[in-house]
């Protein structure tokens, strides 16, 4: 029962320590891993000692990298492989190299290390987080950057090299060479990937085939859990390292039927795993080490950035021919150390090449490194804010030039398009102003079209373009602000005319009534016309789905005409749209009922 007692404890002060310190780093922009670094300092030995050893936790926080690998495995079939061969064995593989040699040279010749420690070093420190990395970049929306296309494809390379680095620690440590007898350890490792290889091809798929015709979920979850760690013990038996087993069986089932669904089972217990691993590693950082030699380990850490980012540069420059900010984004997001690097030197410590000392070094150095990374970005994005440059506007574009118009138009978007058409087929006299250059230039090209380059938001364009002498005002820009601006100004100019306005949602109507203007909803009618179509399909006559989107249609229209009385009450308007659709449903039922009566 003490025993129970403990192991529930510790279970509440990992959870309360990772959703304090995860959502608080999230806020401040620092990332997710960052976090549960955080909370591992917080709870471990070093501060706050509410657990005194970070290595009973270890072994279960390991499956977290272990799932890490088996999801990577799903999502490298060969054709993803072949597609992005450039970018990942081209790039990923001169990063890699570059950077493992670079820093073992410096740790062999600088530091006097073992060659094996100053290999084992170089190439562990060459890695960078998949998951920080990654997280990183998706946080900023820049994954489909062209710098994150590229971070992408290197973080993906150094995935596949963590597992024979992983797989080879053994076979270099001292403590496997002083008792290896010849090839059999060799043979081993063979035997045991050969044998995962050969039963994934042909006992994998079958036995999910036959698992999937039970329909019980909790069997499926639990079979994709057998695989993975089935496979790593497997691995861990042979003497190599389990995420090894875990990718291999990954791999197999890339191109299966069931990979999306592994995928989303595994998923869960893959992100609340590698959590508690990154909890576990900050435990595992000494943080009086740091206090002890704060020059020592300040200086490795900025030796680290300093070898991996200009590598990163060239690389990012010379292959991958990204543009010099592109470039240096990418070598600010990788030259950190990575999730690997503390189960490559873990391992390697525990096979002899390292000594505790340094083992203690390098976490330190690479939870650092990590810990700059957000800050090394926001600084770089200060520094380098991109300028903008003044768009090239021809003459021609500028000299509004009309007859006397009867429609005004602001906007040449997707909207604006259409709405000029109909005007021209109509033979309606019109003017639209546009301030993207492109967009003036596409719709010039369609044919001889009245639409010029200005900002409606100056009145000198508006008198340039005879506002005063036209009926209309539409309004077709996609940016509610600047079609508020654009009615109030218009209105206030020209009291006469007639606005018409497109908007983005209700509170937006509301805004542009109160100018007097006629608000369009940009997505209303394509929506009812959707929900005619479902209508159809689901069995209702044409006759029917008509009448029933034009009740609709008048429905919302009144219940929008009556928030509008209300608008500023917030609980007013709740209570309406509430009744309303009530009411709405009663008027439904009611048809309905009408229907079968005439029948």
């Amino acid at each position: 029962m003490p025993h129970e007692t403990s192991l529930l404890q510790a279970a509440v002060v990992f959870l309360l320590a990772a959703v304090v310190a995860v959502p608080l780093a999230k806020r401040l922009q620092l990332g997710a891993v960052l976090g549960y670094l955080a909370a591992g300092v917080l709870i471990g030995p070093s501060l706050l000692g509410l657990i005194d050893d970070p290595q009973s936790v270890s072994h279960i926080s390991e499956l977290g990298v272990v799932l890490l690998l088996f999801i990577i495995g799903l999502e490298l079939s060969p054709r993803r492989l072949w597609v992005m061969r450039k970018s990942v064995f081209g790039a990923g593989l001169a990063q890699v190299l570059l950077t493992g040699l670079l820093i073992a040279g410096v740790a062999f010749w600088g530091f006097q290390q073992a060659l094996n420690t100053a290999l084992v070093l170089g190439l562990g420190l060459a890695l960078s987080s998949t998951a920080f990395g990654l997280q990183l970049l998706a946080e900023r929306k820049e994954l489909t950057s062209p710098h994150g296309r590229q971070a992408f494809a290197i973080l993906l390379f150094q995935d596949i090299a963590a597992i024979p680095l992983i797989a080879v620690i053994p076979l270099l440590g001292a403590a496997n060479a002083a008792s290896a007898g010849g090839i059999e350890p060799l043979l081993k490792v063979l035997g045991s990937i050969s044998l995962v290889i050969v039963g994934g091809r042909y006992l994998l798929r079958p036995v999910f085939r036959i698992v999937a015709k039970t329909q019980l979920q909790e069997v499926s979850t639990a079979t994709a859990l057998l695989v993975v760690i089935g496979t790593a013990w497997l691995m861990e038996l042979a003497g190599i390292s389990m995420a090894l087993g875990a990718f291999l069986a990954g791999m197999l089932l890339a191109d299966s039927e069931y990979r999306h669904e592994l995928e989303s089972q595994i998923e869960p217990f893959k992100g609340l795993l590698l959590g508690l691993f990154f909890i576990s590693v900050g435990m595992s950082a000494d943080i009086g080490l740091l206090l002890r030699e704060p020059l020592l380990i300040l200086g490795f850490t900025a030796l680290l950035i300093a070898l991996k980012l200009p590598l990163l540069w060239l690389v990012g420059r010379l292959i991958g021919d990204l543009e010099r900010r592109s470039t240096l984004r990418l070598g600010v997001v990788l030259a950190a150390g990575g999730e690997f690097a503390f189960v490559v030197f873990k391992m390697a410590h525990e096979q002899g090449l390292f000594e505790a000392r340094l083992h203690d070094q390098l976490v330190l150095v690479i939870t650092l490194s990590m810990a700059l990374t957000p800050l090394l970005v926001l600084a770089l994005m200060r520094l380098s804010k991109p300028q903008v440059v003044p768009q090239v506007v021809p003459e021609e574009y500028q000299n509004i030039d009309s007859d006397a118009p009867r429609v005004i138009i602001s906007g040449m978007g997707r909207m604006g398009q259409i709405i000029t058409r109909v005007l021209r087929a109509q033979r309606v006299p019109f003017v639209a102003l546009d301030t993207a250059v492109e967009a003036i230039e596409f719709s010039r090209n369609l044919g001889s079209m009245p639409i010029f380059y200005g900002d409606p938001l100056r009145p000198e364009i508006l008198r340039a373009a005879k506002v005063d002498q036209a009926e209309f005002f539409i309004i077709a820009t996609d940016d509610p602000q600047t079609n508020l601006q654009t009615a109030e100004l218009v209105r206030r100019l020209y009291p006469h005319i007639k606005i018409i306005a497109r908007v983005r949602n209700r509170q937006h109507v509301h805004r542009l009534l109160d100018l007097g203007a006629v608000p369009i909803r940009e997505t209303f009618y394509s929506s009812l016309e959707m929900s005619r179509q479902a209508l159809l399909g689901l069995g209702l006559s044409e006759e029917q789905a008509g009448a029933r989107i034009r009740r609709f249609q008048r429905h919302d229209e009144a219940v929008l005409e009556a928030q509008h009385q209300v608008h500023n009450d917030l609980s007013a308007v709740v209570q309406t749209a509430r009744e309303a659709r009530a009411e709405l449903e009663t008027l439904f039922d009611a048809d309905v009922i009408e229907e079968r009566g005439v029948k």
